[in-house]
């Protein structure tokens, strides 16, 4: 019975995001949050004072995907009102008028780069409304975008999922961690020969896919080889090497036509773009892209410096907590009504202020742009926000309430269900106790934190090779990506998509299953 009722909840959203008239999920995930509140203090009896701290504390870490989707679409229509994104298509179509061509480059290439840099959802937030400039479909876009951000997913954001998420977490040897991450990137690097074919058919025929057969592939595994061997000595770099090497060769590849369809290439005159005019235009995405890097990467001291949480100052809150600001800007409020609850968010690390607003504010200089024009990307990107807020703070209230209680949250209830009731077999399943994680918290890191210690259990007790489920686990982590709340609302909302996240839902779902058959055939063979 504690099964049924833990699962309920998630059993009833995914109902109602997904039935033929479905809510859409700005109501759906404040109602689902209630029900589990009342299911927390009636049926589970947990403390009454530690659930509503786990709601402020919710609510209070919303604010952190709200943040990033709301400096990402600042970001593009910050491109789209200064004309910069009008010269990046005319670049685009420069290189490749090939739709199949386009869609490598950027949601393939490209959006494994930004992956490997950030993490936090930015592939899509980036990536997908370039592509709908080039004049995709949004939702077939959206689709596409939270498909392909998969394969990198367990080494983004310098490799946090991996390093920390389970690493850290469970006090693993450093050599244990290095084989984790090599078997990891041979299963996604399996699931990358089919992954990208599914994704590319929601916004292209199948026709088209066969006749640029040889060009996809090798944009696949342009990025791929090098992630895979780069994961046998670093677990940090192998996404955003492996999509930077991967980038520059599909660009190259598609230049010269390599791979490609004639019958799709358009003989059509396209005014080309200057070298400095593009250099220009990008700005505000290489300056991204480089800041990302420059904060993410550790041995370049900046990230210590950003995410730094002893606090120079602190305040008394009464019973609602202790507030406390660090130097780096780090913002804490511990002992929520005198509990284990707490908050914090990284100011100047997550990626919102630095660098979408940061980058933002440079390119108002950079392109000159006029007063109205900097209040109508101010406007536009905040009427674009009043869903998506309703959403995630309904979304976070209900995750910070599956996984409270530690030992005893719904989470661990579900999770230890699974196992109990699979045994032997769990090899074939770990990956999807991944992506439930995945589901749950829209992370691979904190998915890999969730459960990352139930699968180390569970390979103990039932004899199973340690290194193997765990690298399992971060690959559910990642495909988990593909049908995570969290995300699908943040892409819906960036492209400006209203009610179309049970749409999306059932159709990335396939493809996440897919990932996992292949997840576990390749587990067999480790």
């Amino acid at each position: 019975m504690d099964v049924a009722i833990a699962i309920f909840p998630i059993v009833l959203l995914i109902y109602l995001m997904t039935k033929k008239n479905n809510v859409p999920s700005h109501k759906a995930l404040p109602a689902i949050a209630l029900l589990m509140y009342l299911l927390k203090l009636v049926y589970f009896q947990s403390e009454p004072n530690l659930v509503n701290a786990t709601v402020i504390s919710g609510l209070l870490y919303a604010w952190t995907p709200i943040l990033i989707i709301w400096g990402a679409i600042f970001l593009f229509k910050t491109m789209e009102t200064s004309g910069a994104m009008d010269t990046i298509r005319q670049w685009l179509n420069g290189v490749s008028d090939n739709p199949v061509a386009q869609l490598m480059i950027i949601g393939w290439g490209f959006a494994f780069l930004i992956e490997g840099a950030s993490g936090f959802g930015t592939p899509a937030a980036l990536a997908a409304p370039i592509l709908i400039g080039l004049g995709f479909d949004p939702v077939r876009t959206a689709i596409l975008c939270l498909i392909m951000n998969s394969v990198p997913v367990s080494f983004g954001a310098v490799g946090t999922p991996t390093w920390f998420g389970l690493g850290d977490q469970l006090a693993l040897a450093p050599e244990v961690i290095r084989e984790i991450s090599i078997k990891t990137s041979l299963v996604h690097g399996v699931a990358s020969l089919v992954i990208p074919l599914i994704a590319l058919q929601f916004v292209v025929s199948w026709k088209q896919i066969r006749q640029n057969i040889v060009f996809i592939y090798l944009s696949i595994l342009s990025c791929v080889i090098p992630y895979i061997l780069l994961a046998r000595v670093d677990y940090e770099f192998p996404a955003i090497l492996g999509g930077m090497i991967g980038l520059l060769v599909t660009v190259f590849l598609a230049h010269k036509k390599i791979g490609l369809s004639h019958s799709d290439v358009k003989a059509k005159e396209i005014q080309p773009v200057g070298a400095g005019q593009l250099v220009k235009a990008m700005f505000p995405l290489w300056g991204t892209v480089l800041v990302l890097l420059l904060t993410r990467i550790h041995q370049l001291g900046i990230k210590g410096l950003l995410v730094s949480e002893n606090p120079v100052w602190e305040i008394t809150l009464g019973s609602l907590g202790t507030l406390g600001v660090s130097p780096s800007l780090v913002v804490r409020l511990n002992d929520i009504f005198m509990t284990s609850a707490s908050w914090k968010h990284k100011l100047l690390y997550v990626p919102s202020i630095v660098p979408f607003f940061l980058v933002s504010a440079i390119a108002f200089v950079v392109f000159k742009m006029k007063r109205q024009d900097i209040k109508q990307v101010w406007l536009e990107s905040y009427h674009r926000m009043y869903r998506p807020i309703l959403a995630l703070l309904g979304a976070l209230v209900f995750v910070k309430l599956i996984m409270a209680e530690g030992d005893q949250s719904c989470a661990q209830i579900i999770g230890n269900a699974f196992a109990a009731g699979i045994g032997d077999k769990w090899k074939y399943f770990a990956s999807y106790l991944g992506a439930v994680g995945a589901f749950f918290a829209g992370s691979n890191t904190v998915s890999n934190m969730t459960f990352g210690g139930i699968q180390d259990s569970i390979a103990q007790t039932l004899g199973l090779s340690q290194t193997t489920i765990l690298s399992l686990q971060s690959v559910g982590g990642a495909m988990g990506n593909m049908v995570c709340i969290n995300n699908i609302v943040a892409v819906c909302s960036i492209l400006g998509i209203l009610d179309k996240e049970g749409y999306i839902l059932k159709r990335t779902v396939i493809p996440m299953l897919i990932y996992g058959l292949i997840a576990a055939f390749i587990a067999c063979l480790l």
